[in-house]
């Protein structure tokens, strides 16, 4: 076996009067990879972010190959040869993926930066991942998988001895995934230590050697994957929550003939093309297509976050009459749930209670209609963390000091107080453990239980399949296909990649 690489030791951090670690050590080896899984709020992020000198632990030791360490910032541990693949997005959308992946590092030469040397050192980095943009293209204009390629790429520029990836693969396609995959195998070769952070448990067993879970901030378990059960590793992260998993499969669902919303040929040029669809109320409907295809930009069009240059929409009435709306004031009558919760979900220096009545405030007020009823929002605050199960130490901390999933849980239940009749998923359990996905589809089958008409788009395709009643299949910016409900996977993945099967053209 390969020597130690990295111990730490008794790591303890509080947030407040919220213990996240409590005294948790972890060991990791040379040319290996260790998978470290919980669930959302476990401590996870908290115990790698200490390690790159994010945030500074209130107890505990850190030995790079048995010298002990301190990063007082992130650069420190950068230079001591630790790079952090993070699961939230950090890069710069208007700047290039050049100058994003070189941010702390230009390389200079008598005070000028060598833009030649970077643009051929970031072609050839892109190149390792299959990512065939031009280092100077706009980050704003990739999709998130890309943005997710471009990050991976700049840990790789460094070297690095140990690499941790958190959730690497959350907005990746199949083939990109395969792709990192090699890269970390070539990276293990090499001998570089590499921390695995994942809620895949199929990634776990066939990459990784050794398994550590956290569970409420202490090392619930660990041990070689090759001796350990994917029941075990469920019980140690969840316990006795583990036993609901299967209760919520898809249910038969109360769908109707009656019609929530209606979209006609709506089109946004260069992006999407006349796209016509209608949500029935008590429906689960499933968008499917591989990355690229227009999935989100579709339903931000249709719940009017962005513009349309042609098409019309119309929302059912109290009375079930459709109204044509505007575009613009779509979003008073949908709930949507968008695909990146911090860049567009979320107010990060805001409050927990700030952003779970954001969209409410207006039925929060007193009897003025001037000012918020103090008593009131902190009552609907306290009943949807409750149902949703939402691990806060107070609702007045900032939602920042969330984990992503109980962000995720933070944003559903902003909406599920309005009690809307049409909701919007997009990517909605991305990040997310077994039991919080598992709380997430449970809301969503809910939801269309109550009569309310779902859209959903999810890259997981199982998890799709659990829940839609019916899938539109997007090819190119178009629906090109309506499925049933018993559609198959194959099905499923010929009609986004426009194949035929068996002769017949899905």
């Amino acid at each position: 076996m390969s020597g130690i690489a990295l111990e730490m030791r008794g790591i303890t951090k509080n947030f407040g009067s919220n213990h996240v670690l409590k005294g948790v050590n972890l060991e990791a080896h040379s040319g290996e990879i260790l998978a470290l899984i919980g669930a959302n709020g476990a401590g996870k992020s908290t115990l790698m972010n200490i390690l790159c000198g994010l945030f500074q632990a209130d107890d505990g030791q850190i030995l790079i190959e048995g010298k002990e360490v301190r990063f007082s910032h992130p650069m420190d541990a950068i230079q001591a040869g630790i790079a952090f693949v993070q699961q939230e997005m950090t890069l710069m959308p208007t700047m290039s993926i050049m100058d994003n992946m070189f941010l702390n590092t230009f390389p200079t030469k008598c005070g000028f930066i060598q833009y030649g040397d970077i643009k051929e050192k970031c072609r050839e980095s892109l190149k390792r991942l299959g990512c065939g943009y031009s280092p100077e293209t706009l980050v704003g204009s990739l999709g998130a998988g890309d943005r997710q390629l471009v990050q991976i790429s700049r840990a790789l520029l460094c070297d690095p001895k140990i690499i941790i990836f958190d959730e690497a693969t959350s907005s990746l396609t199949e083939p990109e995934k395969e792709k990192l995959f090699g890269v970390i195998e070539q990276l293990k070769k090499s001998g570089v230590c590499i921390i695995y952070i994942t809620h895949m448990m199929d990634e776990i067993f066939s990459l990784c050697q050794k398994v550590m879970v956290l569970r409420d901030g202490i090392r619930a378990g660990h041990g070689l994957v090759s001796e350990t059960k994917h029941d075990d590793l469920v019980q140690m992260m969840i316990g006795d929550k583990a036993s609901e998993l299967n209760t919520h499969a898809k249910k038969p669902g109360n769908c109707s003939e009656r019609v929530l919303m209606k979209v006609e040929n709506m089109s946004r040029y260069g992006v999407i093309d006349h796209i016509s669809f209608e949500l029935h109320a008590g429906e689960v409907v499933g968008i499917w297509g591989l990355m690229g295809a227009g999935r989100t930009e579709t339903i931000r069009c249709a719940a009017g976050i962005d513009p349309i240059d042609e098409g019309d929409i119309y929302i059912a009435d109290k009375d079930g009459q459709l109204k044509k709306v505007k575009s613009a004031n779509v979003i008073k009558h949908v709930a949507l749930i968008t695909e990146d919760r911090r860049v567009d979900g979320l107010a990060l220096s805001m409050s927990v209670k700030e952003n779970m009545t954001s969209a409410n405030i207006r039925n929060l007020t007193g009897i003025s209609k001037l000012f918020i009823d103090g008593k009131r929002e902190r009552q609907v605050v306290e009943e949807q963390v409750k149902k949703l199960e939402i691990k806060v130490a107070d609702i007045d901390l900032p939602i920042s000091s969330l984990s992503g999933g109980n962000q995720q849980k933070v944003i559903l239940g902003r909406w599920i107080q309005k009690d809307l009749d049409v909701y919007i998923f997009d990517e909605p359990t991305r990040g997310l453990d077994i039991g919080a996905k598992a709380d997430v589809i449970r809301e969503i089958n809910a939801l269309a239980a109550a009569g309310a008409a779902v859209l959903v788009i999810n890259s997981d395709i199982d998890e799709l399949i659990s829940v839609s009643h019916r899938y539109l299949v997007m090819y190119h910016g178009r629906i090109t296909k309506e499925l049933p409900a018993d559609a198959t996977k194959t099905e499923l993945m010929a009609a986004a990649m426009d194949l035929q099967i068996e002769g017949v053209h899905i």
